[in-house]
């Protein structure tokens, strides 16, 4: 177990914002995790549990414990699938998502290939409730090992029961800080049915001469489609899409639909849909614009970029006036996807 005072984190955040917390704990096994809960539950400290640091904004040193999982390999199963063709697969919490993705698809094992190259660790997964291209995390997690903080007891968690919605779960709201999780198990499909209906997923393989895509086709589609789009956390600090799509009543998109045509959208349900946040930042004429040292990235709208010692103040500065120029424009409050401490 790492135990470090003083401890600089812009090696723990996609954005390079270099933020310290007074203290580090990082757990590489289950005994280890139940020590940190022991540490978490005798301090008088606030605490703090990160991931990969890909969905966090850091706008000042933290004065508390940061706790973070590098816990690794393969993990226990209690629940089995139900119908056949399902398989499932146990992961540490600190193990990295995309090599979990690049695992199963390479063994015959689907339905994470739309969610490849999603920066951050397993945890964060069912903490986030991950999607892209149509699919979600929820859909392929049945369980969750975890240590429960208060008691320090190891329990498991059904998936059905963490609150699972749209970038949403329980871990964000009530059960916030009250887990350290250990393993995540998904159920994965031995049968691939591909899902190619959203973004340009399918116009990308038919540019390449593909109609009837293999899961590793449609991985590394979609992984170009992301490359191409996205910066190089390495080159350029950013979390990503910053900002959640919102879900509008149909009645509100059909009176936007009318002011603006080509609208894109995505249907939710009967009463629902989804209209994509980076279209309107683009619309508001955000698009490779910046305030000081914060700017949005000139391929994709949806994306905040540190240009060079940004402060965490600095782009929660550009967040607040892109969410108010999109609301003055369309009547709509976007929300960021990122945690900001």
């Amino acid at each position: 177990m790492r135990d470090i005072k003083d401890y600089s984190l812009k090696e723990h955040n996609t954005f390079g914002i270099d933020a310290k917390c007074s203290r580090f704990l990082e757990y590489e096994s289950v005994d280890e995790a139940m020590e940190v809960a022991k540490i978490l539950r005798e301090s008088a400290i606030p605490y703090i549990i990160i991931g990969g640091g890909s969905n966090l904004l850091l706008t000042k040193d933290y004065d508390g414990i940061v706790v973070h999982s590098r816990l690794t390999g393969t993990g226990p199963v209690s629940r089995k699938p139900q119908l056949t063709g399902l398989v499932p697969v146990s992961r540490g919490s600190g193990e990295v998502w995309d090599d979990v993705v690049a695992y199963c698809v390479g063994h015959g094992l689907y339905g994470m290939e739309n969610l490849s190259l999603i920066p951050g660790d397993v945890g964060a997964s069912a903490v986030q409730n991950i999607g892209a291209y149509g699919a979600e995390a929820k859909d392929l997690i049945a369980e969750i090992e975890a240590v429960e903080i208060a008691s320090g007891q190891l329990v498991t968690l059904r998936a059905e029961d963490c609150g699972y919605g749209y970038r949403e779960s329980k871990f964000k709201h009530e059960w916030k800080n009250k887990y350290l999780i250990t393993y995540v198990t998904y159920l994965l499909s031995t049968t691939f049915e591909p899902r190619l209906d959203y973004g340009n997923i399918r116009a990308e393989l038919e540019r390449k001469g593909i109609a009837q895509p293999t899961a590793q086709q449609v991985r590394d589609t979609i992984i170009e489609i992301r490359q191409a789009k996205l910066p190089d956390p390495k080159v350029t600090g950013n979390a990503g899409s910053f900002f959640m799509n919102p879900i509008v009543s149909r009645g509100k998109y059909e009176a936007l639909a009318k002011q603006y045509e080509g609208m894109p959208h995505y249907e939710v349900d009967a009463d629902h849909v989804k209209i994509p946040a980076g279209w309107m930042i683009d619309q508001c004429g955000w698009k490779g614009r910046s305030l000081g040292r914060a700017g949005v990235h000139d391929k994709q709208a949806l994306v905040l970029v540190n240009l060079g010692g940004a402060t965490g103040a600095e782009i929660v500065t550009l967040c607040e006036t892109i969410r108010a120029d999109v609301k003055a424009k369309f009547g709509i409050e976007i929300y960021p996807e990122v945690n900001i401490i």
